[in-house]
């Protein structure tokens, strides 16, 4: 009796044992790559690579109690369209924050800050282009809205000479609603830039404006090219000319970065 009873607990100890290691806890950190070739570079409704092409891709990393942190970089050429920098043809972002849900509802938030760097060579008298922002959102299902606060010049812009831009914010309003488990998703969004001491009145010209998107994306469900995304979309802005028909948004070049434009892309997530 004791021999089959201490029989049975080595049998049970190692079997118990199979099934921690079978069962090994998930890790609470995710690691995740993307990289995805767009026709245009488009950032708030304005062109960052004049019409031209743009490869981008980043690194995230998050734990499961909402923590992340990232970068993510692009190729760029309007500091260089507008004059402003006599070499710069990329923009480096860092960010972080905390997201996560309230509770075991629909209903999400996400708080967290981000620094856009330009490396490359101001022009003189050129304020620096490096940004820094902090940001809020919220969000339930397949609607948000997110509130970013400068807290540098916006993008090194001044409107009117000595006249810092900190302060400047923007407004995003966003949609992505997906079709059933098709793969297929339809997106739109509407932003607000109110810029700090835009100068409206001493330029004829408002630097302020609003824009918008919408469009359709479709992500590969399974096999080789599972998390492949296909996108498309179409995007506009209500950015004002002057009297005499020049703007704050075209570059050096002539190229009216404001103007709508029309964007399609292929991303892939790792």
């Amino acid at each position: 009796m004791i021999k089959k009873t201490v029989t049975a607990g080595l049998l049970a100890a190692a079997f118990g044992s199979g099934l921690a290691q079978a069962q090994t806890p998930a890790s609470p950190h995710t690691f995740s790559a993307n990289v995805g070739l767009y026709s245009e570079y488009i950032f708030r409704g304005t062109a960052q690579t004049g019409g031209k092409p743009a490869l981008q891709g980043g690194f995230d990393y998050e734990h499961s109690s909402g923590l992340y942190a990232g970068t993510w970089a692009s190729n760029v050429s309007w500091l260089e369209d507008f004059g402003a920098y006599t070499r710069s043809s990329m923009e480096w972002d860092f960010y972080g924050g905390f997201k996560g849900n309230f509770g075991q509802s629909d209903f999400s938030y996400d708080v967290g800050t981000i620094y856009y760097y330009y490396p490359g060579n101001a022009n003189p008298g050129v304020p620096n282009a490096d940004t820094w922002e902090i940001y809020g959102a919220l969000g339930w299902k397949f609607l948000g809205v997110k509130y970013s606060y400068n807290l540098k010049d916006y993008f090194g812009a001044q409107p009117l000479p000595g006249q810092k831009t900190d302060g400047t914010w923007y407004l995003d309003f966003f949609a992505d609603y997906p079709i059933g488990s098709s793969g297929f998703s339809v997106n739109a969004h509407y932003g607000i830039l109110d810029v700090k001491n835009d100068g409206t009145q001493a330029l004829g010209t408002e630097v302020s404006y609003n824009d918008w998107k919408i469009g359709a994306t479709y992500a590969v469900q399974s096999g080789m090219l599972k998390d492949l995304e296909i996108g498309a979309y179409y995007t506009d802005t209500d950015a004002k000319k002057s009297p005499t028909g020049t703007s704050w948004w075209v570059d050096g070049t002539g190229y009216d970065t404001a103007d709508s434009a029309f964007v399609v892309y292929v991303s892939k997530s790792f």
